[in-house]
């Protein structure tokens, strides 16, 4: 027994098991992808990182590397701010199963820390939805963590930290967990930070499952004028950048000074119009003829009252009305 324990305590030193952090045992269906994330000291910022396939670390093959970061099958990617390195394997088969997440030593050995796949025809043990999520710097961000064995329900960082209860706290963030069914549980995000962001792990019982969130600052939203569209404009923009919109105000400006004179000049038009018709003078002038008219003529007149109906001997009254331009000299 105390042979076992100091072999184990060689094998972690060896291997650097404190220096390096990663998942455990990974569900996964055949002929999809993964990805695993691996945390490592700041020592390590600068060193070659690399996936090892194989049980034994002692024995296993390399398959990809971070200065040759692709092949057809492995990818790889560090992310030195986060101090983190991810590693995908693509188009999985149940031959893939035990790897290292490893960190090269110039003058020494390498290190590095052990996950397993488990593989299935069907639907995994442990799933999510997405393995990778974005939101807004104080949005809030929901989980759902599927599953089909037994134990606890747990979000972890992958640092090693976690929520076991209904409710608690990670880097600051706000976490609950919620039991919806026997077949998942919601894990709900609040409070979230440009910090925040990272790789997090849905656990349920011996089965780990990543999920990488990245947090980004809320966008700075300003209406354009003349659009009912909105312009999403970085933080970090200086004065200049306030130019373009106002650019867009003069020609605006101008068409409707243009507008304006229009409609003034064909006012003052119609106006004037209005006044010359008003300005004409109308003059009456009336004629009356009383005289009697002759002998033959009052014949006439008779004959004519006879035959029409008039009074011969009512006078006549002649009446013209003539209109003078004033507009005229």
């Amino acid at each position: 027994m105390a042979f076992q324990i100091s072999f184990l305590f060689i094998l972690a030193g060896l291997t650097g098991i404190d220096s390096i952090s990663t998942v455990s045992v990974v569900s996964v269906k055949a002929g999809d992808s993964i990805s695993i994330p691996c945390l490592y000291g700041a020592q390590y910022k600068n060193h070659v990182k690399y996936l090892c396939e194989g049980y034994r670390w002692d024995t296993c093959s390399s398959k990809v590397t971070t200065n040759k970061p692709n092949s057809n099958k492995f990818s790889i990617f560090d992310d030195k701010k986060q101090r983190t390195f991810t590693v995908t394997i693509k188009d999985v088969t149940g031959s893939d199963l035990h790897y290292w997440c490893a960190v090269e030593i110039r003058k020494g050995p390498d290190v590095g820390k052990y996950f397993e796949l488990s593989v299935t025809k069907d639907t995994p043990s442990l799933y999510v939805d997405h393995q990778e999520l974005r939101v807004f710097e104080g949005d809030p961000i929901e989980i759902n963590c599927h599953h089909s064995i037994p134990g606890r329900n747990e979000w972890c960082r992958l640092d090693g930290s976690c929520v076991t209860n209904s409710a608690g706290l990670l880097n600051g963030a706000i976490v609950t967990i919620i039991a919806r069914s026997s077949e998942y549980f919601t894990v709900t995000m609040s409070g979230l930070r440009t910090e925040s962001s990272g790789w997090y792990v849905c656990v349920k019982g011996d089965f780990t499952m990543p999920v990488h969130i990245t947090v980004t600052e809320q966008p700075l939203i300003i209406s354009t004028l003349g659009n009912p569209a909105t312009t999403t404009v970085d933080h970090s923009a200086g004065p200049e950048k306030f130019l373009i919109p106002l650019s867009l105000l003069i020609p605006l400006a101008i068409a409707t000074l243009i507008t304006w004179f229009l409609l003034k000049r064909h006012k003052n038009t119609r106006a004037e119009s209005s006044a010359t018709t008003t300005a004409a003078e109308v003059t009456y002038s009336t004629v009356t003829m009383r005289s009697k008219p002759s002998s033959q003529a009052q014949e006439e007149i008779t004959n004519s009252y006879f035959k029409h109906g008039s009074d011969p001997g009512s006078d006549v009254i002649y009446s013209s009305v003539v209109i003078l331009d004033q507009t005229k000299g």
